[in-house]
């Protein structure tokens, strides 16, 4: 892992693990949930969002009062705003993608799940999401929450992370594996 990535990480663990712990406590974690789900499509909904989060052109108090709007807007409670508020201010909005994807897998491992993330070259159907979520329950022992993306990179197959585990069966790294048997042989 690069060193920024390792540092946004430890940065949005820490966050996560604290309002995680807040949620906890307080007896709030299907509302932690919401805002988390609420946050997440805001943030795929909105270039203008993730632009802000990730632009250091925007001053401290531009990024706060921006975020407050947000949170108001998407319904957030008031924990996870004064969260995203802290966060404005030391300019540590930059994390927000690795603070969801954290939140989401500590509040699955609350419930005795696990989640995976899938990646397809087209959105999947919703029987295809459940057929997925159910074969990858049977292999995990555990109930599966699949958090679907689309790469149309991937040309067709699947890719999906459960925790360290890898399975990629798309056709794009078929094909580079082709790609590399062929180099090898010629």
């Amino acid at each position: 892992m690069s060193e920024p990535a390792s540092i946004s990480t430890g940065i949005a663990g820490r966050y996560a693990a604290a309002m995680f712990e807040l949620a906890r406590e307080q007896g709030k974690m299907a509302g932690l949930e919401a805002d988390v789900d609420a946050l997440d499509t805001a943030m795929k909904d909105s270039a203008d969002l993730r632009r802000l989060i990730s632009s250091p052109l925007y001053s401290r108090m531009e990024t706060e009062r921006a975020m407050d709007a947000v949170a108001a807007a998407a319904g957030l409670s008031q924990s996870f705003r004064n969260l995203l508020g802290l966060m404005a201010q030391k300019r540590r909005l930059f994390v927000l993608p690795q603070l969801l994807t954290r939140l989401r897998s500590l509040i699955a491992e609350a419930k005795g799940e696990v989640t995976a993330e899938v990646a397809s070259a087209k959105t999947l159907t919703k029987a295809q999401s459940e057929r997925l979520a159910k074969a990858l329950s049977a292999s995990a022992g555990k109930d599966v929450q699949i958090v679907a993306t689309v790469d149309e990179g991937l040309i067709g197959g699947l890719v999906v992370k459960i925790g360290s585990t890898m399975i990629d069966t798309s056709i794009r790294s078929r094909l580079m594996a082709l790609q590399n048997t062929m180099k090898e042989v010629g």
